[in-house]
């Protein structure tokens, strides 16, 4: 009974994990539309970014999309309008967002759907996968763009490589498409537990430095060996 109660669940939070591309499709589908989406992720695993959503104005009064800026995080987001090309509609930009943050991004937006985004990391390997459901988009020139930018060398993508750590997928409405990379950089944990030891390993040498200087220092005068060894030195002279 357990687990059957969990798949319920589970699938909730796969269809909200990170819905960047779509977050307008839904009333849109039938209109010229612009969803262009990138994230870059730094070496602390931490992902900051752009999403675009907007359309060509039916009249004057038409704004666009509009995003919401109710985030638990919203000291990390900012909102403002896009106006571009003939396109109106809204710009949110993100930083420093964790991969547990990533997700609820789909909260700009209560009309996100279609999209199934993720990031992962594996040891030494942060790997992007995604499922992307363009089937209700009938406009055929909608612009929607997806890419991501890695501090380490994309391994393996079913994107286009634009550069050795950045791909980039163009989406085409009315099909379903998959998105896959997987970009290889150290683990950051990893990496401070080795400043950690190292740091630690240069403190006990300057600890047992001066530990042996300050027994120098306070050594016993008075012992043979130390009156036997002045006087050598006296007689030397």
């Amino acid at each position: 009974m357990r687990s059957q109660r969990s798949r319920p669940r589970s699938s909730r939070v796969r269809r909200r994990v990170l819905s960047l591309l779509l977050l307008f499709v839904a009333p849109l589908a039938a209109g010229c539309l612009r969803v262009n989406a990138s994230i870059t992720v730094s070496t602390n695993d931490q992902v900051s970014g752009t999403i675009v959503a907007a359309s060509k104005p039916r009249d004057d009064k038409d704004q666009g999309p509009q995003f919401e800026e109710n985030l638990p995080f919203a000291d990390k987001v900012a909102v403002s309008r896009y106006d571009s090309d003939g396109y109106v509609g809204s710009q949110a930009s993100f930083s420093d967002l964790t991969f547990a943050e990533l997700p609820q991004l789909a909260d700009l937006s209560r009309d996100a759907t279609g999209v199934d985004i993720s990031l992962r990391r594996a040891g030494n390997a942060v790997i992007l996968e995604g499922r992307v459901d363009l089937t209700n988009v009938t406009d055929p020139d909608a612009d929607i763009e997806f890419s991501a930018a890695f501090p380490g060398d994309v391994t393996s993508t079913n994107g286009d490589q634009i550069d050795t750590g950045v791909v980039r997928w163009r989406l085409k409405p009315g099909v379903v498409s998959t998105l896959s990379a997987q970009a290889s950089y150290t683990d950051p944990s990893t990496r401070s537990f080795t400043t950690a030891a190292t740091w630690l390993g240069v403190t006990a040498l300057l600890a047992a430095g001066m530990i042996g200087f300050l027994a120098w220092r306070d050594r016993d005068r008075s012992s043979p060996r130390f009156v036997g060894a002045e006087q050598d030195e006296g007689a030397g002279r």
